[in-house]
């Protein structure tokens, strides 16, 4: 298998996906272009650090590396471990010029992301993803930041990374249950945009989550595409790139009832966030009855939670789960932006949203739970 490239066009900002096997062994080569000069400085966590750091200092060669290891788990990303991050890299005397990596999932590439963002006004880094979710979405696009207790990533900025590195061999020393809570990010591109994307996953999702790594590369290759189109057209979400929420609304009032705890990975509230969305759409009159139930099926098929009752331990009920949604990045002017879906491949972002079909398709969801 040889790697393969996707540009993120951005001028000035743009910069390669790289998505294939072998390349924490090649980082060096990859990133030795981007570097004034040759040192780095890493930040990772304890988890991936114990699995990886060293490969990717054998990878850098003759690039002098110096890291951090942060906890692991969702609670890193708040303003003590930012803090601390920060502190060090100027600890370092990391400078502009200089380069910062994100080695790990989607916690330490949004916050490493952030602390290149404000540090010194803006230094360049290098998302180098470790978990699946990471490599489909977090790691692409430029989005950076931290939760706060109000919600999820309600502090952050857009900050372009000056490169991404997708090692597809790193994703086989993920447990089962945190390749597959990724995995609701790769289904998500498919009900959003790409029918026949959702049909291939159908066909090929679970040789992919035993392990074939040439599935994996597609399946990633294909992600980032269509994400790196998306952010192409609307860089800073003032449109089209809200459809990359497609669940999330949802999947961030669950995360936050559930207090970003291994109750409810990102990745599983996607997908349940994804199979609600559906079945808002479908009582809206939007999409077929069928679809939902081909959501939820595949889910199923692929040992996912797809609905509320698959979470474990007691959550608030409708009315409390819709104002933390009302918390949401994504309301304008007052008003919710929900991505809803017409069928599967056909979503599109909208303001004009029911709130009583809303409330009552979580009650309902809720109320399976007993």
């Amino acid at each position: 298998m040889t790697s393969e490239t996707v540009r993120v066009d951005l001028g000035a900002r743009a910069y390669d996906v790289r998505i294939g096997p072998g390349l924490l062994a090649r980082a060096g080569a990859e990133i030795a272009p981007l570097l004034r000069r040759r040192r780095v400085a890493v930040l990772t966590d304890e988890r991936v650090g114990a699995l990886h750091l060293e490969a990717l200092r054998e990878g850098l060669g003759d690039i002098a590396m110096t890291a951090l290891a942060l906890p692991p788990g969702e609670a890193t990303k708040g303003w003590p471990e930012f803090s601390r991050a920060v502190d060090w890299l100027l600890g370092e005397r990391i400078e502009r010029r200089d380069i910062v990596i994100a080695l790990g999932g989607g916690v330490i590439g949004d916050l490493a992301g952030f602390a290149a963002a404000v540090l010194r006004r803006g230094v360049r880094f290098v998302q180098i993803p470790t978990s699946l979710l990471a490599q489909v979405d977090s790691s692409v696009g430029g989005k950076t930041g931290i939760n706060s207790v109000h919600g999820k990533n309600l502090i952050g900025a857009f900050h372009q990374p000056s490169l991404v590195l997708a090692d597809i061999g790193v994703l086989d020393s993920l447990p089962a249950r945190d390749f597959l809570s990724g995995y609701g990010e790769v289904v998500k591109y498919g009900l959003l945009g790409d029918a026949a994307f959702f049909d291939w996953l159908e066909a090929n999702g679970p040789a992919l989550a035993r392990g074939d790594r040439a599935l994996r590369q597609h399946a990633v290759r294909r992600s980032v595409e269509m994400k790196a189109r998306i952010v192409e057209r609307d860089e800073t979400e003032e449109g089209d790139r809200a459809l990359l929420n497609l669940g999330h609304t949802f999947c961030h009032a669950l995360e936050t009832a559930t207090g970003y705890s291994d109750r409810l990975l990102h990745g599983e509230g996607v997908a349940i966030g994804c199979a609600l969305a559906f079945e808002t759409s479908q009582r809206l009159g939007l999409c077929s009855q069928e679809a939902p139930s081909r959501v939820r099926a595949h889910l199923k098929a692929m040992g996912m939670k797809c609905d509320i009752a698959d979470i474990p331990g007691d959550l608030p009920d409708a009315d409390a789960l819709m104002a933390l949604m009302a918390q949401d990045k994504k309301v304008v002017d007052g008003k919710l932006r929900f991505i809803l879906a017409r069928a599967i491949g056909e979503a599109f972002v909208t303001a004009d949203v029911d709130a009583a079909t809303v409330r009552q398709v979580i009650a309902e969801a809720l109320g399976a739970r007993r």
